[in-house]
Protein backbone atom coordinates (compact mmCIF):
# COMPACT_ATOMS: atom_id res chain seq x y z
CA UNK A 1 0.00 0.00 0.00
CA UNK A 2 1.18 3.54 -0.75
CA UNK A 3 2.04 5.89 2.09
CA UNK A 4 -0.88 7.81 3.52
CA UNK A 5 -1.24 11.02 1.47
CA UNK A 6 -0.56 14.33 3.13
CA UNK A 7 -4.00 15.89 3.50
CA UNK A 8 -4.67 19.59 3.22
CA UNK A 9 -5.56 21.69 6.26
CA UNK A 10 -8.24 23.59 4.39
CA UNK A 11 -10.50 25.62 6.70
CA UNK A 12 -14.20 24.87 6.69
CA UNK A 13 -16.61 27.46 8.06
CA UNK A 14 -19.85 25.98 9.32
CA UNK A 15 -22.86 27.73 10.92
CA UNK A 16 -23.53 26.93 14.58
CA UNK A 17 -25.56 28.08 17.56
CA UNK A 18 -23.84 28.36 20.96
CA UNK A 19 -25.45 25.90 23.36
CA UNK A 20 -27.30 28.62 25.29
CA UNK A 21 -29.42 29.36 22.21
CA UNK A 22 -30.95 25.88 22.18
CA UNK A 23 -32.42 24.88 25.52
CA UNK A 24 -34.72 22.17 26.92
CA UNK A 25 -38.17 23.72 27.44
CA UNK A 26 -39.80 20.55 28.75
CA UNK A 27 -38.38 17.23 29.90
CA UNK A 28 -35.84 15.60 32.18
CA UNK A 29 -33.19 18.26 31.48
CA UNK A 30 -35.58 21.23 31.59
CA UNK A 31 -33.68 24.52 31.57
CA UNK A 32 -30.42 22.95 30.38
CA UNK A 33 -28.72 23.85 27.12
CA UNK A 34 -27.99 21.21 24.50
CA UNK A 35 -24.96 19.19 25.51
CA UNK A 36 -22.84 16.17 24.55
CA UNK A 37 -24.36 12.72 24.09
CA UNK A 38 -23.81 11.46 27.63
CA UNK A 39 -25.93 14.31 29.04
CA UNK A 40 -28.81 14.07 26.55
CA UNK A 41 -32.16 12.46 27.33
CA UNK A 42 -34.55 11.21 24.66
CA UNK A 43 -37.96 12.91 24.48
CA UNK A 44 -36.66 16.19 25.91
CA UNK A 45 -38.20 19.11 24.01
CA UNK A 46 -35.89 21.91 22.86
CA UNK A 47 -36.64 25.43 21.68
CA UNK A 48 -34.48 28.01 19.91
CA UNK A 49 -34.05 31.42 21.53
CA UNK A 50 -36.10 34.05 19.63
CA UNK A 51 -33.11 36.28 18.83
CA UNK A 52 -30.70 33.41 18.08
CA UNK A 53 -28.58 33.65 14.94
CA UNK A 54 -26.00 31.23 13.62
CA UNK A 55 -22.33 32.23 13.63
CA UNK A 56 -19.58 30.55 11.67
CA UNK A 57 -17.04 28.40 13.43
CA UNK A 58 -13.90 27.84 11.37
CA UNK A 59 -12.51 24.32 11.59
CA UNK A 60 -9.49 22.57 10.16
CA UNK A 61 -8.58 18.94 10.64
CA UNK A 62 -4.97 18.13 11.40
CA UNK A 63 -2.93 15.04 10.44
CA UNK A 64 -3.78 13.46 13.79
CA UNK A 65 -7.49 13.59 12.93
CA UNK A 66 -8.43 16.28 15.45
CA UNK A 67 -10.33 19.46 14.55
CA UNK A 68 -9.02 22.86 15.65
CA UNK A 69 -10.65 26.29 15.70
CA UNK A 70 -9.12 28.31 12.86
CA UNK A 71 -8.09 31.95 12.83
CA UNK A 72 -11.06 32.81 10.60
CA UNK A 73 -13.58 31.58 13.18
CA UNK A 74 -16.23 33.95 14.52
CA UNK A 75 -16.63 31.87 17.70
CA UNK A 76 -14.37 29.74 19.86
CA UNK A 77 -10.79 30.07 20.99
CA UNK A 78 -8.29 29.95 18.12
CA UNK A 79 -6.39 26.67 18.22
CA UNK A 80 -8.84 24.98 20.60
CA UNK A 81 -9.69 21.35 19.92
CA UNK A 82 -13.24 20.68 18.73
CA UNK A 83 -14.72 17.20 19.16
CA UNK A 84 -17.50 16.01 16.84
CA UNK A 85 -19.54 14.41 19.59
CA UNK A 86 -22.74 13.16 17.98
CA UNK A 87 -25.62 13.73 15.61
CA UNK A 88 -29.02 14.24 17.20
CA UNK A 89 -32.33 13.78 15.42
CA UNK A 90 -35.16 16.11 16.34
CA UNK A 91 -38.83 16.01 15.41
CA UNK A 92 -40.87 19.20 15.33
CA UNK A 93 -44.52 19.44 16.29
CA UNK A 94 -45.32 19.23 12.57
CA UNK A 95 -43.41 15.88 12.42
CA UNK A 96 -40.60 17.41 10.34
CA UNK A 97 -37.32 15.63 11.09
CA UNK A 98 -34.14 17.66 11.63
CA UNK A 99 -30.55 16.54 12.18
CA UNK A 100 -28.16 18.59 14.31
CA UNK A 101 -24.44 17.95 14.77
CA UNK A 102 -23.17 18.54 18.32
CA UNK A 103 -19.66 20.02 18.46
CA UNK A 104 -17.76 20.25 21.73
CA UNK A 105 -14.95 22.80 22.18
CA UNK A 106 -12.35 21.83 24.79
CA UNK A 107 -10.23 24.15 26.92
CA UNK A 108 -6.47 23.81 27.39
CA UNK A 109 -6.97 21.18 30.11
CA UNK A 110 -9.27 19.00 28.01
CA UNK A 111 -12.49 20.04 29.74
CA UNK A 112 -15.63 21.24 27.99
CA UNK A 113 -15.44 24.96 27.18
CA UNK A 114 -18.52 25.28 24.97
CA UNK A 115 -20.99 23.14 23.07
CA UNK A 116 -22.33 24.15 19.64
CA UNK A 117 -25.39 22.98 17.74
CA UNK A 118 -24.84 22.77 13.98
CA UNK A 119 -28.22 22.31 12.25
CA UNK A 120 -28.31 20.51 8.91
CA UNK A 121 -31.80 21.93 8.39
CA UNK A 122 -32.70 25.49 9.51
CA UNK A 123 -34.13 25.72 13.03
CA UNK A 124 -36.90 28.16 13.90
CA UNK A 125 -37.93 29.99 17.05
CA UNK A 126 -41.30 29.20 18.66
CA UNK A 127 -41.09 25.58 17.47
CA UNK A 128 -40.85 22.58 19.79
CA UNK A 129 -38.18 20.06 18.82
CA UNK A 130 -38.41 16.64 20.47
CA UNK A 131 -35.14 14.68 20.77
CA UNK A 132 -35.87 11.32 19.10
CA UNK A 133 -32.40 9.99 18.24
CA UNK A 134 -28.73 10.18 19.27
CA UNK A 135 -26.00 8.85 16.94
CA UNK A 136 -22.59 8.80 18.62
CA UNK A 137 -20.67 7.46 15.62
CA UNK A 138 -21.77 9.28 12.46
CA UNK A 139 -20.96 12.96 13.06
CA UNK A 140 -17.62 12.96 11.20
CA UNK A 141 -19.19 11.25 8.19
CA UNK A 142 -22.07 13.74 8.14
CA UNK A 143 -19.60 16.62 8.11
CA UNK A 144 -17.64 14.93 5.31
CA UNK A 145 -20.78 14.35 3.25
CA UNK A 146 -21.64 18.04 3.47
CA UNK A 147 -18.20 18.98 2.11
CA UNK A 148 -18.19 16.41 -0.68
CA UNK A 149 -19.00 17.67 -4.18
CA UNK A 150 -21.59 15.35 -5.66
CA UNK A 151 -23.58 14.74 -8.81
CA UNK A 152 -27.17 13.51 -8.66
CA UNK A 153 -28.62 10.38 -10.23
CA UNK A 154 -29.09 10.69 -13.98
CA UNK A 155 -26.33 13.26 -14.56
CA UNK A 156 -24.61 12.59 -17.90
CA UNK A 157 -20.81 12.35 -17.53
CA UNK A 158 -18.64 12.58 -20.67
CA UNK A 159 -16.39 9.58 -21.27
CA UNK A 160 -13.11 9.50 -23.16
CA UNK A 161 -15.00 8.46 -26.29
CA UNK A 162 -17.14 11.59 -26.11
CA UNK A 163 -20.23 9.58 -25.23
CA UNK A 164 -22.20 10.47 -22.10
CA UNK A 165 -23.09 7.94 -19.44
CA UNK A 166 -25.37 8.41 -16.40
CA UNK A 167 -23.25 8.85 -13.29
CA UNK A 168 -24.90 5.91 -11.54
CA UNK A 169 -23.75 3.58 -14.37
CA UNK A 170 -20.06 4.50 -14.06
CA UNK A 171 -17.61 2.00 -12.60
CA UNK A 172 -14.02 2.30 -11.30
CA UNK A 173 -11.62 2.15 -14.21
CA UNK A 174 -13.98 3.81 -16.69
CA UNK A 175 -12.14 6.34 -18.90
CA UNK A 176 -13.51 9.83 -18.28
CA UNK A 177 -12.66 12.95 -20.28
CA UNK A 178 -10.96 15.69 -18.23
CA UNK A 179 -10.32 19.26 -19.26
CA UNK A 180 -6.65 19.44 -18.36
CA UNK A 181 -5.31 15.88 -18.41
CA UNK A 182 -7.04 14.11 -21.27
CA UNK A 183 -8.69 10.79 -20.51
CA UNK A 184 -8.29 9.63 -16.90
CA UNK A 185 -9.47 6.40 -15.25
CA UNK A 186 -12.08 6.76 -12.55
CA UNK A 187 -10.61 5.44 -9.30
CA UNK A 188 -13.54 5.42 -6.87
CA UNK A 189 -17.28 6.14 -6.79
CA UNK A 190 -19.16 7.03 -3.64
CA UNK A 191 -22.91 7.05 -3.17
CA UNK A 192 -25.09 8.45 -0.39
CA UNK A 193 -28.81 9.05 -0.09
CA UNK A 194 -29.82 12.17 1.81
CA UNK A 195 -33.01 13.99 2.67
CA UNK A 196 -33.10 16.93 0.27
CA UNK A 197 -33.32 19.62 2.92
CA UNK A 198 -31.02 22.21 4.43
CA UNK A 199 -27.34 21.59 3.72
CA UNK A 200 -28.21 18.59 1.53
CA UNK A 201 -30.83 20.20 -0.72
CA UNK A 202 -29.39 20.04 -4.28
CA UNK A 203 -29.05 22.94 -6.70
CA UNK A 204 -30.77 22.71 -10.09
CA UNK A 205 -29.17 24.59 -12.98
CA UNK A 206 -31.73 24.65 -15.77
CA UNK A 207 -30.74 23.54 -19.27
CA UNK A 208 -28.96 26.32 -21.15
CA UNK A 209 -28.28 28.42 -18.07
CA UNK A 210 -24.51 27.96 -18.32
CA UNK A 211 -24.68 26.46 -21.82
CA UNK A 212 -25.45 23.04 -20.31
CA UNK A 213 -27.36 20.68 -22.60
CA UNK A 214 -29.76 19.40 -19.91
CA UNK A 215 -30.66 20.32 -16.36
CA UNK A 216 -27.65 19.86 -14.09
CA UNK A 217 -28.42 19.02 -10.46
CA UNK A 218 -25.51 18.99 -8.01
CA UNK A 219 -24.71 19.38 -4.32
CA UNK A 220 -24.69 22.99 -3.02
CA UNK A 221 -20.90 23.28 -2.67
CA UNK A 222 -20.14 21.75 -6.06
CA UNK A 223 -17.92 24.10 -8.07
CA UNK A 224 -18.43 24.62 -11.79
CA UNK A 225 -15.63 25.70 -14.11
CA UNK A 226 -16.22 28.74 -16.33
CA UNK A 227 -13.76 30.08 -18.88
CA UNK A 228 -14.41 33.75 -19.57
CA UNK A 229 -13.33 34.84 -23.02
CA UNK A 230 -13.84 38.36 -21.69
CA UNK A 231 -13.61 39.08 -17.95
CA UNK A 232 -17.13 40.45 -17.64
CA UNK A 233 -17.44 39.44 -14.00
CA UNK A 234 -14.40 41.46 -12.94
CA UNK A 235 -12.59 38.54 -11.33
CA UNK A 236 -9.25 39.52 -12.79
CA UNK A 237 -8.76 36.20 -14.59
CA UNK A 238 -10.33 34.11 -17.31
CA UNK A 239 -10.63 30.78 -15.48
CA UNK A 240 -13.16 30.60 -12.65
CA UNK A 241 -14.64 28.07 -10.25
CA UNK A 242 -18.09 29.05 -8.97
CA UNK A 243 -20.08 27.26 -6.29
CA UNK A 244 -23.53 26.18 -7.40
CA UNK A 245 -25.15 27.58 -4.24
CA UNK A 246 -23.73 31.04 -5.00
CA UNK A 247 -25.57 31.12 -8.33
CA UNK A 248 -29.09 30.58 -6.96
CA UNK A 249 -31.40 33.23 -8.42
CA UNK A 250 -34.81 31.63 -7.95
CA UNK A 251 -35.42 31.20 -11.68
CA UNK A 252 -32.75 29.47 -13.77
CA UNK A 253 -30.80 28.28 -10.71
CA UNK A 254 -32.93 26.97 -7.86
CA UNK A 255 -32.77 24.92 -4.67
CA UNK A 256 -34.57 21.58 -5.01
CA UNK A 257 -36.00 20.87 -1.55
CA UNK A 258 -38.07 17.91 -0.50
CA UNK A 259 -37.94 14.14 -0.65
CA UNK A 260 -34.64 12.31 -0.97
CA UNK A 261 -31.66 12.74 -3.28
CA UNK A 262 -29.06 10.22 -4.43
CA UNK A 263 -25.60 11.78 -4.49
CA UNK A 264 -22.58 10.32 -6.32
CA UNK A 265 -18.94 11.30 -5.75
CA UNK A 266 -16.33 10.74 -8.49
CA UNK A 267 -12.67 10.43 -7.48
CA UNK A 268 -9.56 10.38 -9.69
CA UNK A 269 -5.87 10.12 -8.89
CA UNK A 270 -5.80 13.92 -8.90
CA UNK A 271 -8.44 16.61 -8.59
CA UNK A 272 -9.95 17.06 -12.06
CA UNK A 273 -12.33 19.16 -14.10
CA UNK A 274 -14.69 16.84 -15.94
CA UNK A 275 -17.82 17.37 -18.06
CA UNK A 276 -21.35 16.94 -16.72
CA UNK A 277 -24.31 17.61 -19.01
CA UNK A 278 -21.84 19.26 -21.37
CA UNK A 279 -20.31 21.77 -18.96
CA UNK A 280 -17.16 21.63 -16.85
CA UNK A 281 -17.40 20.73 -13.16
CA UNK A 282 -14.95 19.55 -10.54
CA UNK A 283 -14.45 16.01 -9.32
CA UNK A 284 -14.17 15.12 -5.64
CA UNK A 285 -11.22 16.74 -3.85
CA UNK A 286 -9.84 14.67 -1.00
CA UNK A 287 -8.91 16.83 1.95
CA UNK A 288 -8.71 16.17 5.67
CA UNK A 289 -12.48 16.46 5.99
CA UNK A 290 -13.75 14.51 2.96
CA UNK A 291 -11.20 11.73 3.50
CA UNK A 292 -13.52 10.39 6.21
CA UNK A 293 -15.71 8.95 3.44
CA UNK A 294 -12.90 6.77 2.07
CA UNK A 295 -11.74 3.45 3.41
CA UNK A 296 -8.09 3.15 4.38
CA UNK A 297 -7.18 1.20 1.25
CA UNK A 298 -8.64 3.83 -1.06
CA UNK A 299 -6.97 6.69 0.82
CA UNK A 300 -3.63 4.93 0.57
CA UNK A 301 -4.01 4.26 -3.15
CA UNK A 302 -4.71 7.86 -4.14
CA UNK A 303 -1.63 9.80 -5.23
CA UNK A 304 -0.57 12.50 -2.74
CA UNK A 305 -1.00 15.15 -5.45
CA UNK A 306 -4.74 14.54 -5.28
CA UNK A 307 -4.89 15.72 -1.73
CA UNK A 308 -2.73 18.83 -1.72
CA UNK A 309 -4.01 22.27 -2.53
CA UNK A 310 -3.68 22.65 -6.29
CA UNK A 311 -4.11 25.38 -8.86
CA UNK A 312 -7.81 24.61 -9.23
CA UNK A 313 -8.73 25.70 -5.70
CA UNK A 314 -7.16 29.12 -6.34
CA UNK A 315 -9.69 29.73 -9.13
CA UNK A 316 -12.70 29.93 -6.84
CA UNK A 317 -14.73 33.14 -7.10
CA UNK A 318 -15.67 34.94 -3.90
CA UNK A 319 -19.40 35.04 -3.21
CA UNK A 320 -19.35 38.85 -3.15
CA UNK A 321 -18.64 38.94 -6.91
CA UNK A 322 -21.70 36.78 -7.54
CA UNK A 323 -24.09 38.76 -5.32
CA UNK A 324 -25.82 40.44 -8.26
CA UNK A 325 -29.04 39.47 -10.07
CA UNK A 326 -27.35 39.17 -13.47
CA UNK A 327 -24.37 37.05 -12.36
CA UNK A 328 -25.56 33.92 -14.17
CA UNK A 329 -26.25 35.81 -17.39
CA UNK A 330 -22.82 37.43 -17.22
CA UNK A 331 -21.12 34.07 -16.86
CA UNK A 332 -23.13 32.51 -19.68
CA UNK A 333 -22.38 35.30 -22.15
CA UNK A 334 -18.73 35.60 -21.05
CA UNK A 335 -18.15 31.91 -21.78
CA UNK A 336 -19.76 31.83 -25.21
CA UNK A 337 -17.62 31.63 -28.32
Amino acid sequence: MADMPELTLETHNVPVYPSGDFVVANGANEGDAISFADDLVLDDIYTLAPAAQTRNIGLHRGPDGSYKVSQSSAVGRIGATVHLDCTVTLMSDTTEVTDVLVLVELDSTGHVQEVYAMPLVPLHAKVDYRLVGIDRNGAAQKLAQMACVSFTRGTGITLGSGRQRPVEDLRPGDPVLTRDNGVQPLRWIGQTTQRAVGAFAPIRIAAGTLNNTNDLIVSPDHRLFVYQRVDKLGAGRAELLVRAAHLVNGTSVTVQRGGFVDYFQLLFDTHQIIYAEGIAAESMLVDARTAQLLDETTRGAIAPASNRQNNLTALEVEKTLLDRPDAVDILRHASKG
